[in-house]
């Protein structure tokens, strides 16, 4: 008797989250970089890394809409990038928050809930649950009632991630982050960013000057400077031979014990992105 031959089973392959195909990014009098072509997929970690005034701000004003490629394609789900896009939840680089501030951290998630669902009747109590679970998530429960102008720089920041998260997005974006946090609060934030990409399946973007409290999490790196764009893992962009050409001069990479990256030959260059 035969035995029929068992049907084989195809992997479903998930789209990119987010796909470049040669843009060229900037503005009418200036072009802050060319030529870059990367896809990012969903549940990543990528760093966002390069000098100041290189463009990294330039990306993420693309992926929220308010600026379009000069050429080339940019997509979200195969997309164009919109304004106001509840599937991205966004941590600005600078949340000025005023020493005179009450308002409590419930009540500020609670109304980036209400942002998001403009236009639909809410009750406050879905609204609230909807903020409380955001804060749970991010480990800032029982900063609840607190006034923001109470907060430490660590705590603020789960704050605004929990903001951001409330939407229940399908991509974050965290300009700088780390960048008013001591090493520990900036380790203790990583993981927790990261704790959140693995359990909800997200993509995040986090702009970083520093790369190595990030790296052990990184599923990839783009890399922007001198008007280009490297797009990969770790171990294939932060390479001599990558970042020479790159910055078309010679650059060593140079890797300690532990892991951490040095990477030396090449001068900071400061000015808007």
């Amino acid at each position: 008797m035969k035995t029929a031959n068992p049907v084989p089973v195809t992997a479903t392959v998930q789209p990119a989250v987010i796909t470049g195909e040669n843009i060229v990014a900037g503005y009418p009098d200036k072009v802050v970089w060319r030529g870059a072509s990367f896809s990012l997929d969903r549940g990543e970690l990528v760093a966002v890394i390069g000098p100041n005034g290189a463009g990294k701000t330039t990306l993420f004003r693309l992926l929220l809409g308010l600026q379009q490629p000069i050429s080339g394609t940019i997509k979200i789900f195969n997309e164009t990038p919109k304004r106001g896009n509840p599937r991205i939840g966004y941590v600005p680089q600078r949340h000025v928050i005023d020493s005179e501030t009450t308002v409590e951290c419930l009540e500020l998630v609670h109304l980036a809930y209400c942002g998001f669902q403009w236009g639909f009747h809410l009750s406050a109590k879905v609204g609230r649950q909807a903020a409380r679970v955001a804060l749970q998530a991010v480990g800032a429960a029982e900063l609840a009632p607190k006034s923001l102008n109470a907060l430490s720089g660590g705590e603020l920041q789960r704050i605004f991630l929990a903001e951001a998260l409330v939407s229940d997005p399908d991509i974050l974006l965290l300009d700088e982050p780390l960048s008013s946090l001591d090493i520990r609060r900036a380790q203790e934030l990583v993981q927790l960013v990261d704790r959140v990409v693995r359990s909800r399946n997200v993509t995040a973007l986090l702009v970083a000057h520093d790369i190595n409290p990030i790296l052990p999490y990184l599923d990839k790196v783009v890399y922007i400077a001198n008007g280009k764009v490297a797009t990969g893992t770790p171990k294939e962009v932060l390479t001599s031979e990558q970042l020479s050409d790159l910055y078309e001069t010679h650059v060593e990479v140079m890797r300690d014990s532990r892991g951490n990256v040095a990477i030396i030959g090449i001068e900071d260059h400061h000015g808007d992105e």
